[in-house]
């Protein structure tokens, strides 16, 4: 293995490794490393006088899956290492994966979950909005991150007790190469953060009484390198459920939380500028006092409906107080039929970028469609499961990598469907972000901004015959930034790339692209790619 790839999350490798050990023998599953080489061209279609680049990539890389009675699992990774042909773009070492498994250790007692990322993703919502891996691209940064945890879920007597933990861990490497419009700050850019996260619930299902009630707890704390930053979270609720028709009932809850997040001052020179380092980051004042950016603690309440017409349908609508003001939640999951699925979640919590980028690898579902077209990150965009209408849209994490801590709103919609030999895939949706930052002298602040992004993505794959195939995608992407003066950014893209088997061992792919992003301030950028590649599989 590729000394790079234990940055890939080890939490989830481990977790397949585990896995592995634990399935039963009629665990079905599938490991194949393989080599790779490939030719890109990359060029300006734009007419602005930008470079044609021109590399050679050689790549290593791995596709895994495991399912059995007590063990699922899927994990791609690859490493990749690109020659330029001239002096126009540098060298580079590309990482990119994607992961998810869950081991019962104990069946029907205790499981084991984990899941890990590695990708590049824009830096700055105001900057390049780039779609493909290829060429030298501006405004992007290199992201890890992984979380594991064990679950208990049992009974005792009439009761159903549940418990869980999360160690999360999240990193992105430093960005320079950042453009943005004359006047508009810099922004702080996030660096690493430890998360932990414990819940725990007893409940008691409708039966012995008219309804089912459930009471639970939990307590969240993240500690960021990036100026010290510190989040602190707790809570303890009680819901009710109240049946009221065959496929309806009534829900409510109520209870206390407490948030706190802080932080410590930057650096700063003797003229009073703050320091920044090598690395485009600001530097910490280990002997500031710490600095309050969020706080908020009282009483939370909600109240909704559960809608369940038949098995292979649930709906959920919650409305109440929470953070300060008004909340709203739903979900709905609906298993069209066998072939199609879809599956809208409205969210509302206090998030960072570490936190956020953990709790939706957790979401992901632990089988999910490996990536076939090598101009598209795994884990850059929407995750499409293996069960039609499961998976998930990592595009509200990755909107932009500020440090702040924000009130993340929006709604997220995943459809799949099978039709013949075609199967397709479609996601996006809307997210809006409202910075919490403390507020100091000759520092710029995002307390009170608020940015909003608009994505959607299109997939669509068919084999032609036992040995080849052909899949293509279509993306659409809108940025805004709240800060004044700030600019928006869109792109649109497609691609298409055709695969061939010769033999067991060797395949051929061929990937063809284009582009264009439109920042504001900047003049449109599109561009084509080109890639010619050679696979061999052990």
């Amino acid at each position: 293995m590729i000394v790079g790839a234990q940055r890939l999350g080890r939490p989830a490798l481990l977790v397949i490794a585990i896995g592995t050990g634990a399935a039963s023998a009629s665990a079905e599953t599938r490991i194949t490393p393989y080599l790779e080489v490939q030719q890109v061209l990359d060029a300006d279609l734009g007419g602005n006088g930008g470079d044609v680049l021109t590399y050679t990539a050689l790549a290593a890389g791995v596709n895994a899956s495991v399912s059995g009675d007590r063990v699922e699992a899927t994990a791609t990774y690859r490493y990749e290492r690109r020659i330029p042909w001239n002096d126009n773009l540098e060298d580079a070492n590309i990482h990119s994966g994607l992961a998810r498994a869950s081991v019962q250790v104990v069946p029907q007692l205790l499981t084991i979950e984990g899941g890990a990322i590695a990708t590049r993703v824009r830096s700055d919502i105001r900057g390049a909005a780039p779609v493909f891996l290829t060429g030298d691209n501006a405004n992007v940064t290199q992201v890890y991150g992984g979380y594991i945890g064990p679950s208990l879920a049992t009974r005792v007597g009439d009761l159903q007790v549940g418990a869980n933990y999360q160690l999360g861990y999240v990193r992105a490497e430093s960005s320079n190469n950042i453009l943005l419009a004359p006047g508009q700050p810099r922004l702080d850019t996030f660096d690493d953060a430890t998360s932990h996260n414990l819940n725990a619930s007893v409940a008691m299902p409708v039966g012995n009484l008219p309804f089912g009630w459930t009471v639970s707890g939990g307590y969240s704390r993240e500690d960021t390198g990036q100026l010290d930053q510190r989040y602190d979270g707790k809570y303890a609720r009680l819901d009710l459920v109240l049946p009221v028709a065959a496929t309806l009932a009534l829900t409510a809850g109520v209870g206390y939380e407490d948030i706190e997040a802080s932080q410590r001052a930057p650096l700063r020179d003797p003229f009073g500028i703050p320091v920044i380092g090598s690395d485009g980051r600001y530097r910490t004042d280990p002997n500031s006092p710490r600095l309050l950016s969020y706080d908020s603690d009282g009483l939370i309440y909600d109240a909704g409906v559960i809608w369940r017409p038949n098995r292979r349908t649930t709906l959920t609508a919650r409305a109440g107080h929470r953070y300060g003001g008004t909340t709203v939640t739903g979900s709905l999951d609906w298993r069209m039929s066998q072939n199609s699925g879809l599956q809208v979640v409205v969210y509302d919590g206090i998030e960072s970028v570490g936190r956020l980028l953990t709790r939706n690898l957790n979401a992901l579902p632990t089988g999910f469609e490996l990536p076939r077209n090598p101009l598209l990150d795994p884990g850059g965009g929407c995750v499409f499961g293996t069960t039609p209408g499961t998976g998930g849209c990592l595009n509200d994490v990755f909107q932009s990598l500020n440090t702040a801590n924000f009130r993340n709103r929006g709604v997220s919609a995943l459809y799949t469907l099978g039709r013949g030999p075609w199967t397709f895939g479609l996601g996006g949706g809307y997210t809006q972000r409202k910075y919490f930052a403390p507020i100091q002298p000759a520092f710029f602040s995002l307390d009170g901004i608020k940015d909003e992004s608009w994505t959607a993505q299109a997939n669509a794959a068919r084999p032609l015959s036992a040995s080849s195939g052909v899949n293509a995608a279509l993306f659409a992407d809108w940025y805004k930034s709240g800060i004044d003066g700030g600019i928006d950014v869109s792109s649109t893209g497609a691609t298409g790339s055709y695969y061939h088997m010769f033999g067991q061992r060797l395949s051929a792919q061929a990937s063809l692209g284009v582009y264009t992003f439109d920042q504001d301030g900047f003049e449109s950028d599109l561009r084509g790619q080109l890639l010619l590649g050679m696979r061999y599989q052990f």
